[in-house]
């Protein structure tokens, strides 16, 4: 009977998940400020690409810097998240901030200067300020309750997409009005003052290293759960990866500007927004490692319908049902890589999910652009198979049942 009358009260208050995570102490201050340091995530490239083009530099040069700048990236990422763990926050974020806004900064500068702007864009991409894993190894001490963490997980995952969709087209305003190289500079203090910002709140200056006994140059990657689980959300980035080219393919095999790939972009991501916030919303009966398969069928579901290319309108809606599952997707992850990561190595294995995601858009871009010549079907399935991918890797993936203790509490 008690253990009825617990998951009753659990379903009862599940939709106030959201309202709980809110009312404790410094929840919106840190997601605010964290999401304006990552503006240059979504901002970052494009800016880029648009001062280089500035310059005349030729579209090869462009695309190799603007890659050289999410390899650096990708490689930093867990390098400053074991230095996190190594030595606290405040002091990598601070420092990696400022050589971030110094990469802008030389870019701004010195666009017209190949070497320059490659040094300039390892720096910025090498130093990126590391607070997607920072914010996300703070949530449970912060929250301490398990639905209160798996909530914030949500809003972590769902509201980055506001991110990936105003960056750019932040970008795109401040070039057309002023200057490409505004732009830059712009990117430079987005990322200066919203990790100073972020740095500066109490339990980012408090969050103290986990020691643990044994040291391994491989660090949280000696978990061979969150090998495969990092192994499963590289699908999604594949995904992610497929429909930044997919979606320009199908707006110009439909007679229309390229630029409508924009909004189907958009779509996507406002679907993502929704499913992430309802998934947030509720308390699940199963644990992480139950759901995270069972979401990336979900995943495969939705895209499938996109196989049909209908009309422009109908691709909208579509790829919009296609973004339901992903937030969920990535927050479930989340749990499970908070779970496994080995004690005084969290903050670099969820630095891992930033690398693991920008290699798979990296492969999902290039298996779109080699598969274009077999047609736009063969494009769109790519996404499919990366979510089926992901779910057979998942089904693998073995966590500790915390579902009891999150509906007890």
């Amino acid at each position: 009977m008690n253990s009825w009358t617990a998951r009753l009260e659990g379903r009862i208050f599940m939709g106030h998940s959201y309202r709980d995570c809110f009312a404790q102490p410094y929840t919106k201050y840190l997601l605010t400020t964290n999401l304006l340091g990552r503006l240059q995530n979504g901002m970052g490239p494009l800016s880029i690409a648009l001062v280089l083009r500035s310059q005349q530099l030729p579209y090869a040069q462009v695309g190799v810097l603007v890659g050289l700048f999410a390899v650096a990236t990708a490689i930093g990422g867990p390098l400053l998240g074991r230095l996190v763990d190594k030595t606290g926050q405040t002091r990598v974020l601070v420092t990696s901030a400022f050589g971030s806004a110094v990469g802008f900064a030389l870019l701004a500068l010195g666009a017209d200067s190949l070497l320059l702007a490659a040094v300039a864009v390892v720096l910025a991409g090498g130093l990126t300020p590391p607070l997607e894993p920072c914010l996300r190894s703070l949530w449970e001490k912060l929250l301490g309750q398990q639905r209160l963490v798996a909530a914030a997980y949500s809003l972590d995952a769902s509201l980055q997409q506001i991110v990936y969709v105003t960056g750019p087209l932040l970008v795109v305003a401040i070039a057309a009005a002023t200057s490409p190289t505004l732009a830059v500079w712009c990117v430079a203090g987005a990322t200066l003052v919203g990790t100073l910002l972020f740095a500066r709140a109490r339990p980012v200056r408090q969050w103290q290293p986990s020691h643990y006994e044994t040291r391994s140059w491989a660090g949280p990657l000696r978990s061979s759960e969150l090998r495969k689980t990092l192994l499963s959300l590289g699908g999604v980035g594949f995904a992610l990866g497929v429909f930044s080219l997919a979606t320009v393919m199908f707006a110009e095999a439909n007679s229309t500007s390229g630029d409508m790939s924009g909004l189907l972009l958009g779509a996507h991501a406002a679907g993502a927004l929704i499913g992430g916030l309802i998934y947030g919303s509720r308390t699940w009966p199963a644990s992480a490692g139950t759901q995270l398969p069972i979401l990336f069928a979900g995943l495969a579901c939705c895209y499938l319908p996109l196989l049909t290319q209908p009309s422009l309108a109908i691709m909208i809606v579509l790829m919009g049902i296609a973004g339901i599952f992903l937030s969920p997707v990535l927050a479930c992850g989340f749990v499970i890589i908070g779970e496994v990561a080995p004690q005084g190595t969290k903050t670099e294995a969820f630095a891992w999910v930033v690398t693991i995601t920008l290699i798979g858009n990296s492969l999902g871009s290039a298996t779109s652009g080699a598969v274009q010549s077999v047609g736009l079907m063969a494009v769109f399935a790519l996404p499919v198979a990366a979510a089926v991918a992901g779910l057979v890797v998942a089904l693998t993936v073995h966590t500790e049942d915390t579902s009891e203790l999150a509906h007890d509490r």
